[in-house]
């Protein structure tokens, strides 16, 4: 009986990160997905992004532990970053979604997003350009992306009952640029091998009050299409499976 529990206790235990600091300072660790380490350039890509990361935190909570040690009498700062693959688009294009959780200490926790679109072909990081014909800031491209984002995010607060907070304030920084506009991914698809459209990952703070919490957009490739290039062309299509959809 001892050893079934023990067993059933050791199938449950908490997977162990793949990087982690640890000292008075600071607890920070980093956990790449199964779908990331099967992927030997691209894990090794996230884990030295991860490990700088790190690193930058376990210096300023040194500094900050240095400076204010009272801060640090209930035990020191906790940061997690976890990547994990959302979708793989034509067998080559993998969309990684990095999030963040970080504890000073303050007011309350914070969190954070970001992503990673990356070309298995190349083995590199890519941005979503190839895609589109042109992507200019405040080009036509662009123009009906960030459209399509601020209505996709009127939907979202509607269905959460936030429909107060969808006012042009909030939205004012999702500027119709590749660099303002939003963490973006390539949403999985009926279709296999293809994307159904773009998703956009906004964190806490972004386009509304924390209390909202993270915010995802979703802008079909229909809405892209009279943009696309040959290689957007191929790889769109489909609709977006209902599993994808964010919880609210």
């Amino acid at each position: 009986m001892a050893l079934s529990v023990t067993c059933a206790m050791s199938a449950y235990a908490a997977p162990q990160p793949d990087a982690l600091i640890k000292n008075k300072s600071i607890e920070a660790r980093v956990f790449l997905d199964d779908g990331i380490k099967a992927d030997a350039v691209l894990a090794a890509d996230c884990l030295a992004e991860g490990k700088k990361w790190l690193d930058k935190n376990a210096r300023e909570a040194a500094a900050s532990r240095k400076q204010d040690p009272q801060y640090f009498k209930d035990g020191g700062w906790d940061f997690e970053r976890k990547y994990a693959i959302r979708s793989v688009v034509a067998d080559r294009y993998v969309s990684v979604l990095r999030s963040d959780y970080m504890d000073t200490h303050g007011a309350h926790p914070n969190s954070d997003v970001n992503t990673i679109l990356w070309d298995k072909t190349d083995g590199k990081r890519i941005s979503i350009r190839p895609f589109f014909t042109e992507t200019a800031d405040n080009g036509q491209t662009m123009k009906a992306m960030a459209k399509a984002v601020i209505a996709s995010l009127k939907i979202e607060k509607k269905k959460r009952d936030t429909s107060d907070t969808a006012t042009d304030e909030w939205f004012k920084e999702l500027a119709p640029s590749l660099l303002k506009i939003g963490a973006v991914t390539l949403a999985s698809s009926t279709e296999p091998g293809k994307s159904s459209g773009l998703t956009f990952h906004y964190p806490p703070y972004a386009v509304g009050p924390y209390a909202e919490g993270q915010y995802v957009a979703f802008v079909p490739w229909e809405m892209l299409k009279p943009y696309l290039t040959p290689e957007g062309t191929r790889i769109f299509g489909g609709a977006r499976p209902k599993d994808e959809e964010e919880p609210q």
